[in-house]
């Protein structure tokens, strides 16, 4: 049976220049109703986590959540699917720096009112922040990372830095760390501590 992974990557295999045909003949036979942009897998699994833990079924609401592997791409995303192709209702969520390339892709796209939510540096420095350093610390040791943690605090670049940007750099070092976290940081949140761009985003679909 088809779901809502396989519309996910025909879109993506559209999005690099294969025909939107299965793409568009998903969307009709799943029922899909809103896209949400998002820049990469980490935030995928950080959006996915939070509906799971509120017990939404966002494909059941027709709302398919996709990486496009950069906020460069959105402007291709937002043509395919907003209202010059499948005329899905569009939003996302992107780090402050990303918000330009939000605003003129969405805009070309002719998208009306997308209410894209912005983290104010990125959204692991959004968890970080809802849940403080000594939580996170925690969910280090916890996952046995402990050890790469305390080599990392050796580098003379992390001499004095606060403990935060530590954190928020520790999640980008190593390939796959920051879509694994991105999922368990959401887990250990207490219930209605979101941050606001996450949590508003949720309720926004």
């Amino acid at each position: 049976m088809a779901d809502m992974r396989a519309f996910r990557d025909e879109v993506t295999a559209w999005a690099a220049g294969g025909s939107g045909a299965a793409a568009s003949d998903l969307a009709g036979h799943l029922g899909v109703r809103t896209a949400v942009l998002l820049e990469g897998p980490s935030d995928l699994a950080a959006v996915e986590a939070l509906a799971a833990r509120r017990g939404r079924d966002l494909a059941a609401d027709g709302v398919c959540v996709l990486a496009m592997g950069g906020a460069m791409s959105v402007g291709r995303f937002a043509g395919l699917l907003g209202p010059t192709g499948l005329g899905l209702r569009l939003t996302g969520l992107c780090d402050e720096r990303e918000q330009p390339f939000f605003d003129r892709g969405l805009r070309r796209a002719r998208v009306p009112d997308p209410g894209v939510f912005v983290c104010v540096s990125d959204l692991e420095d959004e968890l970080i922040r809802a849940l403080g350093t000594d939580r996170v610390e925690e969910i280090v040791r916890a996952e046995g990372d402990l050890r790469a943690w305390e080599t990392f605090l050796q580098q003379p670049a992390q001499h004095g830095r606060p403990r935060q940007r530590q954190l928020r750099r520790f999640l980008g070092t190593k390939k796959g760390r920051k879509i694994r976290y991105g999922g368990l940081l959401v887990e250990a949140l207490d219930t209605g501590r979101a941050p606001a761009p996450l949590d508003g985003l949720l309720a926004s679909i």
